[in-house]
């Protein structure tokens, strides 16, 4: 092979994340072989014991690849071999480099995927804790990015906290589908060696071996779900850190930043720039581009594998790591914002956002809707060219209007009156919220228990492999 053509085909860079894993696969495979007889005793012990010492130096940071070799799997594998002879050359029976890799990545993907949910769940717990303090916190609900109907700061902050916990869904079902093992698919068709994959398959910890051994070689559907995971979390995050961004400005003043989460003009000396949160909005690009580098890279592909695979870790390993960065750095922003509630609740007393109280009065007192959203249509126009708001107008005034308008109107025009009205399942009441709240809790006690159980299973699967 030519300089050239090393240089450009090597993965080392990337695939060097998956050497802990690697050792992990192989020593499951070892196992296995000894098992069934298909190695000597005596080379699998040698295997084994080469493998446990390599593994050692990795998680140590002490394990040093060699770079004219094109990827972490023949480094390990040439390392093993110059260190316990020929047995080592013996490792590879029974499998594949294409079995092989899939089982490494999926293992890290696994380890990814738990950590990204726990991070998840971590900003769900601030937002909810910013819900239990302001259930009667009014502010403006927006739509159009215009005055829409008043809510509470816990509604609004409940609405970023279920996205998040559908998202932490998500990656938990993808963990689901894609916890199945590759090994023994060897290159494509199996193998002619009476392997057991089931052995392999519960050593390290997936729930059971895939079906196909083509689709298992070929299809990298897992890591397009999971880049769609990490791609629609951080656009949930963005929309988050555009209201931060939009709220910490003068016109607005809804929230501060702390100053650990924010920073400085160089040479204006009152500025405090959102640029945590311009950041994790920045950053969505990372994710959005992983997944549609994905979709790019595995169109068109036939059965089985193909080197175009090898280009399938890099951008989602970055997309990954960039969503579980922001998650951990918006947890802390958001924990420690100050949210003007004054300031949030004068913004309720312009764009009479209790309009559509007005028209739901109407509707009570027989009107139909239409008919309804007309009167207050012209109530409100009254209501900007004179600059007093619906609920200052005087009762004759709002009755030109409409005649079944009486004096119990002042009961319902009040924003607060507005907010703690709407009590439906779901909705902005103190009374929903704090139902709403309880069900946040509830999911992320199960997802929790789900992340507990999964990491803990796997970790035991691994220190039998290294007993």
């Amino acid at each position: 092979m030519d300089d050239s053509t090393l240089d450009f085909t090597s993965s080392l860079d990337v695939d060097s994340q998956l050497a802990f894993y690697d050792v992990l696969g192989s020593l499951a495979h070892v196992k296995m072989l000894k098992k069934c007889g298909i190695l000597p005793e005596e080379d699998c012990d040698a295997i084994t014991g080469g493998l446990k010492e390599i593994l050692s130096e990795i998680e140590e940071n002490r394990y040093a690849p060699d770079y004219s070799l094109e990827d972490i799997h023949t480094n390990i594998e040439f390392t093993l071999t110059s260190r316990i002879g020929p047995a080592g050359g013996r490792l590879h029976t029974g499998r594949s480099r294409n079995d092989q890799v899939a089982t490494d990545f999926k293992m890290y993907l696994r380890d990814r995927i738990l950590l990204a949910a726990d991070k998840l769940d971590g900003l769900i717990k601030c937002l909810v804790d910013i819900a239990a303090d302001n259930g009667n916190t009014l502010m403006p609900g927006f739509t159009h990015m215009q005055h829409a109907q008043p809510v509470s700061l816990a509604q609004h902050m409940l609405a970023h906290a279920f996205r998040f916990s559908r998202d932490a869904d998500r990656f938990l079902d993808a963990f689901e589908r894609m916890n199945k093992c590759p090994l023994g698919a060897a290159a494509l068709a199996g193998t002619t060696y009476p392997v057991d994959r089931r052995m392999t398959s519960d050593a390290l910890g997936f729930r059971e071996p895939t079906e196909n051994s083509m689709d298992t070689v070929s299809d990298r559907d897992f890591v397009t779900e999971i880049a769609y995971c990490a791609a629609q979390t951080a656009i949930h995050l963005s929309s988050l850190s555009e209201e931060l961004v939009i709220w910490s400005s003068q016109e607005f003043g809804f929230a501060e930043m702390d100053d650990r989460y924010t920073t400085g003009s160089s040479i204006m000396p009152q500025k405090k720039n959102p640029d945590i949160a311009e950041l994790i909005r920045g950053r969505t690009g990372i994710s959005a581009g992983a997944l549609v580098s994905m979709m790019m890279t595995t169109k068109g592909l036939p059965l089985t594998y193909n080197r175009d695979l090898q280009e399938d870790k890099k951008p989602v390993m970055e997309s990954l790591s960039s969503v579980i960065s922001c998650l951990n750095i918006m947890a802390r922003a958001i924990s420690t914002t100050k949210f003007d509630k004054k300031r949030m609740e004068d913004a309720t007393r312009k764009g009479q956002i209790n309009a559509t109280d007005l028209a739901d009065y109407l509707v009570s007192k027989g009107i139909p809707f239409r008919e309804a959203h007309g009167i207050v249509g012209a109530a409100v126009r009254r209501s900007i060219e004179t600059g007093k708001n619906l609920e200052d107008m005087e009762l004759e005034e709002l009755r030109t209007f409409s005649d079944r308008i009486g004096p119990d109107v002042y009961g319902i025009l009040p924003v607060e009156k507005c907010m703690e009205r709407r009590n439906s399942y779901g909705g902005t009441s103190p009374g929903s919220t704090d139902v709403q709240m309880s069900l946040a809790i509830e999911q992320m006690m199960q997802r929790d228990e789900k992340i507990r159980q999964e990491s803990l299973f796997i970790k035991e699967c691994w220190k039998k492999l290294r007993e």
